[in-house]
């Protein structure tokens, strides 16, 4: 048993980090500039993040490689330093989330397969696993695979997790999170995927704890960690945004104080969580608040 399944036996509820890019972008990251470039560039301010989400009473921090797959990194012309881009996030994190728990960040890779796209799975497995080499060659053993629409797509990046760890003999724990909104036929993603059948393919795929992040407040989450809790008895992960989100003066704003977000977490337990965290615009107060909620909990 891993580190991070370990600690959910220990002590049940857990306290994931919020989010990155808003903290980044607080310190002078440009919208739409790409955030990983940042590792090598101003690793002082990467680190910052990681180490205000401890503070804050994290237990598992992400690193800065959301958009690190080769695929997604093209895209800014940085494909080629792939490696060196990931293996420097997952030393930033290492470094500053103080011996908390570290969760290197898999998102999705902006590619399609067939028959929306050209990429095929052996071509996106392979981006995901020069990837996942890089984080684990730099001392990560947990990954969080997120914010996916695509189950296909997410299940490759869970095979490839699984693949490179039995390539390395090196135990790793994953992650994988998808984004749901709420249609008339119930909670599903953009690409159609309801939670059944996301809890089916990812648990098929390998993955240890599944949940949902990013697309919803928290008080969308908890319908959706019940159905996820219904079909499921692994550890359920789910990070809100705070709030949905709002355009003022042509920028998009999340509006959810810390204490709002933190008055659902009773809620997200009844429903079956085990691990909290926050997506976009959540900050160290918002995590800050929610694991004064859960110590009043325990």
């Amino acid at each position: 048993m891993g580190m991070l399944l370990k600690r959910l036996e220990e002590k049940r509820l857990l306290v994931a980090d919020g989010a990155w890019g808003t903290l980044l972008q607080a310190q002078g990251l440009a919208p739409g500039s790409c955030p990983e470039i940042w590792n090598v560039e101003e690793p002082d301010k990467v680190r910052n993040v990681a180490e205000a989400y401890a503070k804050a009473g994290s237990d598992l921090v992400l690193t800065n490689t959301f958009g690190g797959s080769s695929l997604a990194l093209r895209r800014h012309g940085l494909a080629e330093r792939t490696e060196e881009l990931n293996a420097a996030g997952a030393r930033l994190s290492l470094e500053g989330a103080g011996g908390k728990m570290v969760a290197a960040s898999i998102g999705p890779t902006g590619e399609f397969l067939p028959p929306m796209g050209k990429i095929s799975e052996e071509e996106m497995r392979s981006a995901f696993a020069l990837q996942i080499r890089a984080v684990l060659g730099a001392g990560v053993r947990i990954l969080c695979i997120e914010t996916m629409t695509a189950v296909e797509e997410a299940v490759c990046a869970v095979q490839a997790a699984r693949e490179v760890a039995a390539q390395l003999s090196i135990p790793v724990e994953v992650m994988a999170t998808m984004t749901f909104t709420n249609t008339p036929r119930g909670y599903r993603t953009f690409m159609g995927v309801g939670c059944t059948t996301a809890v089916e393919r990812l648990s098929e795929a390998g993955a240890d704890v599944l949940g949902s992040n990013c697309g919803n407040g928290i008080e969308q989450m908890v319908p959706i960690a019940r159905e996820f809790r219904q079909t499921t008895d692994k550890p359920v992960l789910v990070q809100a945004n705070a709030g949905l989100p709002q355009i003022e003066n042509g920028i998009t704003v999340f509006r959810q104080s810390p204490d709002h977000m933190a008055q659902w977490i009773p809620q997200l337990v009844e429903a079956g969580v085990s691990i909290i965290g926050g997506c976009c615009g959540t900050t160290p107060e918002h995590i800050r608040a929610i694991r004064g909620q859960i110590d009043r909990l325990l």
